[in-house]
């Protein structure tokens, strides 16, 4: 599954290695990113890479639980325990026992419910609506929000006892426009895989448009880019994209870069940058040679010459 989760860039990379790392544990884990910027992928490939991936997993999309039946969706109910409740029903943290609960969007559970979440965090135990006895159930919580927690604290509208019994190990997904040296690769990849697809011949992207892609902001993260790749594989199939062809969102977004570095008035030593950011280029990198050519927009031969040049070891 981690195969799923597409980048090249130091930041993304980072997260793939502590992810990898927390799979092969039980542990809590709570997933912080934005919308589109794949929480739900990166919790199933945890699942997939932990003991429990032959076990089930069942995704609940909290801000989907109806107040009123929320407690009977996670816990389950006795039959008769309340008006409509014709017969028992099974909660899905019992439905998912040996397996792992992916709680999405886990900051839109009311608040009523959050102190009974809690409880069982602490101790394993659900007690159904209506039951007087409680029962052991064995799950993994994964638990993602794109909301700002510390503020829904501060709000009263989220348990803080509650955020530190789910922020064992807090799993924070960059925006896209963090990693924004990754647009080019998720194109790539996308316009292949829908290509294949849908059977349709690939769409080739000229070198205005892909400028202009990778200098858009995407507001909607991984998954505004994979559904435009996927608009576009369709229409254009076999074709060139051009700039025109791109949606109009993102033809009107001013494409220019700001630029980061200014030539001071007294001037600079050309030579003492190269080495300068050829250096930072193998320290982001931990000293991986051909991610540090990429980093600089180079080939790793050249950035060999480069190296060899100054002397840089």
């Amino acid at each position: 599954m981690f195969e799923k989760l597409i980048g090249q860039s130091p930041n993304f990379e980072s997260l793939l290695r502590s992810a990898r790392m927390v799979a092969a544990t039980d542990v809590t884990v709570l997933i912080v990113g934005e919308t589109g910027t794949g929480k739900e992928v990166l919790a199933h490939a945890l699942q997939q890479q932990s003991p429990r991936a032959h076990q089930p997993m069942i995704t609940i999309n909290c801000a989907a639980l109806p107040e009123a039946l929320a407690e009977s969706e996670l816990f389950g109910h006795k039959k008769g325990s309340f008006t409509g409740a014709i017969g028992h029903q099974t909660g899905r943290l019992q439905a998912a026992h040996g397996g792992t609960v992916f709680l999405d969007e886990v900051d839109s559970l009311p608040i009523t419910l959050q102190a009974k979440l809690l409880r069982f965090l602490e101790t394993g135990e659900i007690q159904p609506v209506g039951e007087t006895k409680t029962q052991i159930v064995d799950v993994r919580i994964i638990a993602a929000t794109n909301a700002d927690l510390h503020d829904r604290i501060q709000r009263g509208e989220f348990r803080r006892d509650l955020y530190y019994r789910l922020n064992v190990v807090p799993i924070e997904i960059p925006s896209l426009r963090q990693r924004i040296g990754d647009v080019q690769v998720l194109i790539q990849h996308f316009m292949r895989q829908f290509a294949a697809e849908h059977q349709v011949k690939p769409a080739i992207i000229s070198k205005a448009a892909m400028a202009r892609l990778t200098s858009y902001s995407w507001p909607g993260n991984v998954r505004e880019l994979r559904n435009i790749c996927e608009r576009l594989s369709i229409f254009k199939a076999g074709l060139t994209i051009e700039d025109d062809d791109l949606p109009l969102e993102i033809q009107k977004e001013p494409s220019e870069i700001p630029r980061e570095i200014a030539l001071p008035e007294y001037g600079i030593n050309l030579e003492d940058v190269e080495i300068d950011l050829i250096r930072q280029a193998l320290e982001r990198t931990h000293g991986n040679r051909s991610r540090a050519a990429k980093l600089l927009g180079i080939s790793r031969d050249t950035l060999l010459y480069r190296m060899q040049k100054h002397g840089i070891t």
